[in-house]
């Protein structure tokens, strides 16, 4: 009986354990930009809204799918980050001269976002590492396909 109590307990308050990604980015967050290891990116980047207006500009650090934004090189944490895990990278006009980044989102529920570098070699530079960086990540559907054919010892998640 002690023991089914137990169970009981568990299951209406179950142990939350966070990916051990969620916990790399946190701690990422934390470091200056200059201490994250290995960034496939980094450099300045303006945030542009959805009017295509030039909004503040960010120092800018790309790792494993996820930029971390700082408000300079000097910051000793980021301000915040990007999770671009399943999105799509792609070069938009904005005007005859200007171009952007857009990273566009899997589904409708998430925001689509717009970035631009100062010049068009820097955007591009970004629009590479991104796609780059974003190609390493499984989309869901992949992934569960990959878990559901492969045998335990094969799987590597």
């Amino acid at each position: 009986m002690k023991r089914w109590l137990e169970a009981m307990e568990q299951a209406v308050h179950p142990v939350h354990q966070n990916h051990v990604w969620v916990d790399v980015t946190h701690h990422n967050a934390n470091l200056p930009p200059l201490a994250i290891k290995s960034p496939e990116c980094l450099g300045l980047l303006h945030q542009v809204d959805r009017n295509k207006d030039i909004g503040s500009q960010h120092y800018c650090v790309l790792k494993d799918a996820c930029i971390y934004f700082y408000a300079g090189i000097r910051s000793t944490h980021a301000q915040g980050g990007i999770y671009l895990q399943g999105y799509t990278v792609s070069e938009q006009s904005l005007g005859s001269k200007r171009t952007l980044i857009e990273a566009k989102p899997p589904s409708e529920e998430f925001k689509t976002f717009y970035l631009c570098a100062d010049n068009a070699a820097d955007n591009k530079r970004w629009i590479v590492a991104l796609k780059a960086s974003i190609s390493k990540w499984l989309p869901l559907h992949k992934a569960i396909h990959y878990f559901m054919t492969n045998p335990p010892e094969q799987r590597r998640m």
